[in-house]
């Protein structure tokens, strides 16, 4: 199974930059300077890449090799463009259905919903390229390899995206309980894409407002409210069986 990959040394890094790849964490050993390093500043700040500066010590502990004072992880998969997946779906003939994860902070949640995503015809998933759950080692083996297999796409914002998918002729549904309707009131038999929001926060206010419809599921117990990835999967197989 592929893991997630370190890179060590300026010139790496600024190859694997350039190159496209999606730097998951960098670490910059504190006090860094030269001209080389310079280079690797401008590009860090040109693609807005955010960084920790840490100790030589800790760069030691990721590394035996010679680092020159930074480390990064490299995310084991490539990232796909929203806008060119959108349009080859819509081309496919198919009825889309997309999975906008809203800051979803858990690996091992990610994995499983990548994970039913897949089991249930998904075409891509969105997420957004700042605070949310990394794709690494963990998130592959929860999602039994699914993550190989169901498109991801980093945006800037969900909000972004919720706008980009509602100019395509795509309804975007909220999973909230900030609604009277259920999952079962709602259909999803048109071209449609569905939001989780982050475990103990929920959607965004500023995501919830731009969205077409909002539903929830009918909770029969005490407790208030399921685990995302479960929550999730209640809600694509709710689309499966709409779609048979």
């Amino acid at each position: 199974m592929e893991k997630q990959t370190k890179i060590y040394g300026i010139r790496a890094i600024i190859e694997a930059i350039e190159s496209g790849k999606t730097i998951d964490k960098l670490f910059v050993q504190k006090g860094l300077q030269g001209e080389l390093f310079k280079e690797l500043n401008q590009l860090i700040k040109k693609e807005n890449i955010t960084y920790n500066v840490v100790p030589l010590e800790k760069l030691n502990r990721l590394t035996q090799k010679n680092h020159q004072g930074v480390v990064a992880q490299i995310s084991p998969i490539d990232f796909h463009d929203l806008d060119s997946l959108v349009l080859q779906v819509i081309e496919s003939g198919a009825t889309p259905l997309f999975l906008l994860l809203d800051q979803l902070s858990d690996v091992r949640n990610f994995g499983a919903i990548i994970r039913t995503a897949e089991c249930t015809g998904v075409h891509g998933i969105i997420i957004q390229k700042k605070g949310g759950a990394p794709v690494n080692a963990d998130t592959i083996k929860t999602s039994a390899g699914a993550v190989f297999k169901v498109p991801i796409c980093k945006v800037d914002h969900i909000k972004d995206a919720v706008f980009h998918l509602q100019a395509s002729g795509i309804k975007v549904i909220a999973a909230t309980e900030k609604t009277d309707n259920t999952l079962y009131d709602v259909s999803f038999n048109t071209p449609c894409a569905l939001i989780m929001g982050a475990e103990g926060k929920g959607i965004s206010p500023s995501v919830l407002k731009a969205v077409d419809e909002k539903a929830k599921l009918p909770l029969l117990g005490e407790i208030a409210s399921l685990n995302v990835s479960v929550a999730c999967g209640a809600f694509l197989y709710e689309v499966v069986r709409q779609r048979r």
